[in-house]
């Protein structure tokens, strides 16, 4: 009555038949196959590309730096399979104080950059692409604006080319961002009802520092409701009029294109283009937040979820910043072998999914840890004392050596493969150039990371991971879980 349901029975009927119609195959002979194929012309050989060194070495022999108007540029050109090519683009503007009460129509104006211009529409920008294989984001935010490309040699040209138009000959039709309003009121709305979402926005209330109206403010979800629907076009228009511009940025191409081609290019698309505005870095602060422990209901949600953080006070030079990113590696950053996965997801089954990151900013003494699960609600008490016990375990006893051998070797390949592929390469470079580094930062962290003791790391982690620092936010379904309990 209760399993043998009518609903979800299957029933099979044998029927056999004296004669089968069987499917009969042909005895084809070679002499037949070689006349069906005889006109048969194949694709053209793909081009295999070369055996690049990722080492920091040998890409920062590679590597030509160059400045075009106001943007840093980085070229890295090797031959690659198929000819490929990534490239990344980022236009900075503004500064706080004339940011103030402009971030949404930042972000809109960023959106709505591949949504036409004065030229094409936005299906035939994306046909145009295609037509290039091509794929290209462009977007932005409050201080800049970004554009990732994936295309081959021969149609970089045209692609920056249409790039170029995009940035600098936006249309902003009245119905695309009609459309892209309600479908950001829409997205955001849903996100009311998704445990993740509360989570995130939760956590990031409780350690926003800025006021409202900040470029880096943290609003409620019915905040960001109502300032968007604040948002006009003519704010839109007005943001872009106001801040874009190429008189600071940074341009970085890696991968299969003809260097002299591609600088020439870029100073006639981007070498004139002149900012209405200076641009001038926003600080980060750093402020040593109380903690707290809550929980936010999530009405019939399956999966509940967690986020920890713990703000920390060092930038990337830091003496302690290696030890604290391998120690972490261990904790939860590692994936599956790391301390949490193993205890929570593999041995005690409470997590679909659970790890940590750690991240500190290489201009301000910003660092941040995150730690963050997903899992049954009906499981929150236990993943909660599971991961205060393995924190617990970590800041008393440390790591063995057999674990931090482990940990190095993988931290150094995911470093190695990560340089490996061109996008990631692509990005790092960019942000490189902004910094002012070389990629010989990257072989002096590795060299460092690759010298740590157990002492240095478990010292690291005790003077920064501090416990009852540490905020919990739970989003889900609790109530549920209670009322079910509190049934006979």
């Amino acid at each position: 009555e209760n399993y043998f349901k009518q609903s979800n029975r299957t029933l099979g009927i044998f029927a056999p038949t004296e004669k089968p119609d069987r499917a009969e195959i042909p005895n084809i002979k070679d002499a037949d196959v070689a006349a069906m194929v005889k006109d048969y012309k194949g694709d053209a050989l793909v081009a295999q590309g070369e055996t690049f060194d990722p080492s920091p070495g040998n890409i920062e022999s590679r590597v030509k730096r160059t400045k075009v108007g106001g943007i840093d540029v980085a070229l890295l050109s090797k031959e690659n399979r198929g000819d490929a090519v990534v490239a990344n683009l980022i236009l900075r503007f503004g500064d706080e104080k004339s940011l103030m009460n402009r971030s949404n129509a930042a972000s809109f104006a960023g959106q709505m950059l591949m949504r036409g211009t004065t030229k094409h529409t936005r299906q035939q920008i994306q046909d145009e692409f295609d037509k290039l294989k091509a794929r290209v984001s462009v977007f932005g935010g409050a201080t800049s604006a970004n554009v990732i490309i994936e295309t081959t040699r021969q149609n970089l040209p045209a692609v920056l080319r249409l790039v170029s138009e995009i940035l600098r000959e936006p249309a902003f039709p009245q119905t695309e961002f009609d459309q892209l309003k309600q479908e950001t009121l829409t997205q955001i709305e849903s996100q009311k009802r998704e445990p993740t979402s509360v989570a995130f926005t939760e956590i990031s209330r409780h350690f926003n520092i800025y006021p409202k109206g900040h470029p880096s403010y943290s609003g409620t979800i019915d905040e960001q409701i109502a300032d968007i629907n604040e948002v006009t076009l003519d704010g839109v228009t007005k943001f872009y009029k106001d801040f874009y511009g190429a008189s600071s940025g940074q341009m970085t191409v890696v991968g299969d294109f003809d260097e002299k081609e591609i600088s020439a290019l870029t100073q006639e698309l981007f070498g004139n283009w002149k900012s209405p505005g200076t641009y001038t870095r926003i600080k980060g602060e750093y402020r040593d937040i109380a903690s707290i422990n809550k929980s936010f209901e999530t009405p019939d949600k399956a999966n509940a979820f967690m986020v920890a953080r713990l703000n920390v006070k060092l930038r990337d030079d830091h003496v302690d910043y290696p030890a604290l990113v391998l120690g972490n590696y261990m904790l939860g950053g590692g994936f599956l072998n790391s301390r949490l996965a193993t205890r929570i997801r593999q041995k005690e089954g409470l997590s679909y999914g659970v790890g940590s990151s750690f991240n500190a900013s290489s201009l301000d003494e910003t660092g941040t840890f995150f730690a963050n699960a997903i899992y049954a609600p009906e499981n929150a008490d236990k993943l909660e004392a599971a991961f205060k016990d393995e924190l617990a375990k970590m800041l008393k006893d440390g790591f063995t050596a057999e674990e931090i051998e482990a940990a190095k070797s993988g931290w150094l390949q995911s470093r190695q493969l990560s340089r490996a592929q061109d996008r990631e390469l692509s990005g790092r470079l960019n942000s490189y150039l902004f910094l002012n580094r070389t990629i010989a930062w990257d072989a002096d962290l590795e060299s460092k990371i690759k010298a740590l003791t157990s002492e240095q790391i478990s010292s690291a982690m005790r003077k920064y991971m501090t416990a009852d620092k540490i905020s919990i936010i739970k989003a889900g379904d609790f109530a549920k879980v209670k009322s079910k309990a509190a049934k006979p």
